[in-house]
């Protein structure tokens, strides 16, 4: 059974920062491009930041010089920094892990991140 489990959301305040972590297991990790993802009120999901399986890295435009996205092989782990954090960050991120050979998708369940006063 695969899992991918978030962690280390919450509040924070304008300009803070927040480290999630999304573990999975059920696969084998190191195959996987990992990724988050985010749905804010009144929008659509879209992606913040994902790290294919060979270590490159790809973001939002909206996130680059904020956000750094790294992932652990040895402990099944990935992870998104988010520094000077701003209101419009706020929504639920989602842990995705996506292989294409052979296809497989799976989605965490997600930790919502607030950012206000």
């Amino acid at each position: 059974q695969v899992q991918l489990v978030e962690s280390g959301g919450g509040l924070v305040q304008p300009g803070g920062s927040l480290r999630l972590s999304c573990t999975a297991s059920g696969i084998i990790f190191r195959f996987y491009a990992m990724g988050w993802y985010r749905l804010a009120p009144g929008k659509q999901r879209e992606l913040v930041a994902n790290v294919s399986s060979d270590g490159s890295t790809n973001y939002a435009d909206s996130v680059k010089g904020r956000f750094t996205i790294s992932r652990d092989n040895a402990k099944n782990t990935v992870f998104l920094q988010m520094n000077s954090l701003r209101p419009e960050d706020t929504g639920v991120y989602y842990c995705n892990a996506d292989r294409r050979y052979p296809r497989s998708e799976y989605w965490g369940k997600g930790t919502l991140v607030t950012v206000s006063f």
